[in-house]
């Protein structure tokens, strides 16, 4: 950071990310240098004894090898130079630009160099006594020469940026906004795989807005990125430590004992039906998530619930877009454990906004169940991203309410299908005594939920089980409102349920002044980073890490590392001001139940450890303000894992039959 500049554009590589990248490529320059040296001192004299060329050979290795040391010289003096400075230290590797530029030009030698090579080696220039010489060496070096030649034009694509042209920089912001969302929208249609889905353009469009609103003007490169993320992790533990001394920390109670949390709460919300509903949504997953369980056996375990050539036969019910052998089906099945004559309706249609869905009977609750699947392709990544608030009204919420607006043409997707089946009407007219349920994880628990509250008006007992919902879901006012009939079930650091667009929009902010206050270069940040995943972060590194003044700024409501380099607040401020994308602010919906791994502190007891051992997850009620603020935690990805939810849940369920009497939280 800022991006590097040549050519008369910027690309998607700054000056201090070279070092790596060019200690790889200096690895191989130097064994193809050591191997035109042995080529050279082994078979250089025998190109004497050739018939025809051998002065060809001769001037082709020499040549060669010369290239090679002036290129591996250049590597070595821009890793060095790439290497200094901190982060935003652009003056201290100043001279990398012109250095890369020389070296990107010594391509164009290189090229001519090898074309004339493989002309003289591989036509009929070149007549040599293959007893005394082996011009197949020489054929090998020129062929590879092709390849090492290839991965440096294949690194150059890899950092070229459509958006990086440095010219018409003075336009307004909203011609350029405009400007950069148009090649984010050339960019999704590039994927021609979604170009018939419905409402494809219209999709598109806002997340091409949506990306151009984080990251226009931003001088990011994806290194920065990483190099960020890394940093807030330090920067976070170490706030956390400061405000630890002061005092200034809040501990929320957790408890594992079920009793005390669902005391308050009515019946349906149990961790027994979490649970249960749980193992459902994740039948939603299908064959996909059969095979990434069971890696070597799973396709074993689905061939008992495949139908050969079904597309030919009758079907006992609805199912729409599975494959010839109902492998889809077949996993619903197997995980699920339900009979294929209760799974009244399956939809496994993948279009933008417009997720799978099946609709099935569950006799052990009582139940009609629509489960709606998670994010599992590109296409529902897509979805999620059309994260921008839109109006949602429905009857039983206030008149203007938000909500996600890819989730709102998600579910009207799948309302459509359920009335032009009329799928819960057979359900009810074969069990009139069931009640509907609907449940779903991640993209399906936010789907589900807007779901619950489009159909409660014709359905009051509906209830909605959802799990790791994403936080831009609904207006706060609404929010409110769904905790009478959803329970919300999320874990640890999950960070799905952290996600918005508010909240990515404060940590790109937190993650530019970040960069500003590190005092390393990003080589040593991303090495260190690698240490921390390992070994988690020293305490050392909490204030090493940092140029020399104060980076932690105690006083509620106001941003840390803004305390200093006025200039840099006022840019970052201005920012934020211009690029606020949501019309308004969305939240978590449901009653939220946060489930957490057990720590100890140092001034407990032996016998406490002990139990504590057997205690393994604790739980209490949560809100929706809770969840606003996105933090990189080592475990923010698997902990939204529906398997590691399943297994907190479970071990909760283990937990209940051996809490002590004596338990106190």
């Amino acid at each position: 950071m800022p991006a590097l500049k040549l050519f008369g554009r910027k690309w998607l590589a700054a000056t201090d990310d070279l070092v790596y990248p060019g200690l790889f490529e200096l690895f191989i320059r130097i064994v193809w240098l050591i191997l035109i040296g042995i080529a050279c001192a082994r078979y250089y004299e025998d190109t004497w004894n050739c018939r025809l060329g051998g002065e060809l050979v001769r001037v082709y290795l020499l040549g060669e090898a010369v290239m090679l040391g002036i290129v591996t010289l250049l590597i070595l003096i821009i890793i060095r130079h790439s290497a200094r400075g901190a982060i935003m230290d652009t003056h201290a590797r100043r001279c990398v630009e012109p250095l890369l530029l020389v070296k990107i030009l010594m391509l164009l030698p290189e090229i001519g160099w090898n074309i004339l090579g493989t002309l003289w080696i591989f036509g009929q220039s070149v007549e040599c006594n293959h007893e005394s010489y082996s011009i197949t060496v020489v054929e090998a070096l020129v062929f590879f020469d092709w390849i090492l030649i290839g991965l440096s034009i294949f690194g150059l694509a890899l950092v070229f940026d459509p958006i990086g042209s440095l010219e018409k920089k003075q336009l307004e912001n909203s011609v350029e906004h405009g400007k950069i969302s148009r090649i984010w929208l050339r960019r999704f249609k590039f994927l021609w795989w979604m170009r018939k889905d419905e409402s494809a353009n219209e999709t598109f469009q806002q997340v091409a807005g949506l990306l151009t609103a984080l990251f226009r003007g931003t001088d990011l490169v994806p290194s920065d990125m990483m190099a960020g993320c890394i940093l807030l992790r330090v920067r976070q533990k170490r706030e956390t430590h400061e405000l630890r001394k002061l005092n200034l920390i809040a501990h929320p109670k957790y408890t594992s004992d079920g009793n005390k949390i669902f005391s308050r709460a009515p019946n349906w919300m149990s961790l027994e039906a979490a649970h249960h509903f749980l193992q459902l949504s994740i039948a939603s997953y299908g064959w996909l998530f059969v095979v990434y369980q069971h890696t070597c056996t799973g396709c074993f375990r689905l061939i008992r619930g495949m139908r050969c050539c079904a597309c030919f036969r009758r079907k006992r019910n609805i199912i729409l877009d599975d494959n010839c052998c109902l492998c889809y089906l077949s996993g619903v099945k197997y995980l699920s454990k339900i009979s294929e004559d209760d799974i009244l309706f399956a939809s496994f249609k993948n279009h933008l906004c417009e997720i799978p869905f099946c609709v099935m009977v569950d006799h052990k609750t009582a139940s009609i169940v629509v489960i709606i699947r998670g994010s599992l392709s590109l296409r529902d990544i897509i979805t999620d991203f059309t994260a921008s608030s839109d109006l949602f009204e429905c009857p039983g919420i206030p008149s203007g309410s938000m909500a996600h607006k890819g989730m709102i043409i998600g579910v009207k997707v799948i309302l459509k299908q359920l009335e032009n089946y009329k799928v819960l009407e057979r359900a009810f007219a074969m069990y009139p005594n069931y009640h509907l349920t609907i449940t779903g994880h991640s993209l399906g628990a936010g789907l589900a939920i807007l779901l619950g509250l489009l159909m409660r008006p014709r359905y009051p007992e509906l209830r909605v089980y959802a799990y790791a919902t994403p936080a831009g879901l609904l207006s706060r006012e609404a929010a409110r409102i769904t905790e009478e009939f959803v329970l919300t079930v999320g874990l640890g650091d999950d960070l799905v349920m952290r996600l918005s667009v508010d909240s990515t929009e404060n940590l790109r902010t937190s993650l530019l002044t970040t960069l500003h206050a590190c005092r390393l270069p990003k080589y040593r940040v991303v090495l260190n980073g690698f240490g921390y995943a390992l070994f988690g972060v020293p305490e050392r590194d909490l204030t090493k890490t940092w140029a020399n003044y104060n980076i932690i700024n105690t006083i509620p409501g106001q941003s840390p590392l803004l305390t200093k380099h006025n200039d840099v607040d006022k840019i970052i401020e201005r920012d934020i001001t211009k690029r606020r994308y949501s019309k308004m602010k969305l939240f978590n919906a449901g009653r939220i139940l946060h489930i957490v791994r057990c720590k100890l502190e140092k001034t407990e007891g032996k016998s406490k450890k002990q139990f504590a051992k057997e205690r393994k997850y604790e739980m209490r009620w949560a809100q929706a303000e809770e969840f606003i603020k996105l933090t990189v935690m080592p475990r923010m990805l698997l902990d939204h894992l529906p398997e590691n939810i399943e297994k907190a849940l479970a071990t909760l369920l283990e937990q209940q039959n051996d809490i002590p009497y004596y338990f106190d939280p």
